[in-house]
């Protein structure tokens, strides 16, 4: 039997998925007053599922390819905020823009490929890009300019931590969560993987 933590934690990243949804609606519906609340709610349920989950001793493989989709839902829901309210951003950057999403494309690509599923490996790099891409889109809805180093710091470590997962599907030929990064998977290759 599952316990309350089990779906408390999936409650929270099933949320982050409807509200995903619902940040495609209110951004589609013009509502900027709504967006930009909604988004950081939704960042900040990504920060604490992953926590709560391991303090109360409840993860699951199914938890954690949920919260990649979430992830993934809640940052594209962003980068359609800034196409709907902030399209002059959008054209000014559109070629570092092009870069992460043409990068995001090839790795689910190239997963979906090789494992038939999307990717979860919730490494380190992608935690930090998580925080620093979170950081910024919250901050660019909220503030009346952007604050360019943040973005640049945004688009260099999403640049690295996509390129790491493309190499990690080149590399590891199962499926697994919670991979910590690739340095630690080449340095604890057992010639099994």
């Amino acid at each position: 039997m599952k316990s309350p933590g089990f779906f408390l934690v999936n409650a929270i990243t099933g949320y982050r998925v409807l509200a995903s949804i619902a940040l495609f609606l209110i951004a589609g519906a013009g509502r900027l007053d709504w967006f930009q609340w909604l988004l950081p709610l939704s960042f900040f349920t990504d920060l604490i599922d992953g926590p709560l989950s391991r303090k109360l001793k409840v993860s699951s493989t199914f938890g954690a390819y949920m919260d990649s989709i979430g992830d993934d839902l809640t940052v594209l829901a962003g980068i359609y905020g800034v196409y709907v309210f902030k399209n002059g951003f959008l054209h000014e950057h559109r070629i570092s823009i092009a870069v992460m999403l043409t990068l995001f494309i090839a790795q689910i690509l190239f997963a979906w490929i090789r494992y038939g599923k999307l990717s979860s490996f919730h490494t380190y790099l992608a935690k930090t890009a998580a925080i620093v891409q979170g950081s910024f889109l919250i901050l660019l809805f909220l503030l009346p300019e952007p604050i360019m180093p943040l973005y640049w710091l945004a688009v260099a470590i999403t640049v690295a931590d996509l390129v790491e997962e493309i190499l990690l599907v080149a590399i590891m030929k199962t499926w697994r969560t919670n991979v910590k990064g690739l340095f630690w998977v080449m340095s604890n290759q057992t010639g099994k993987e």
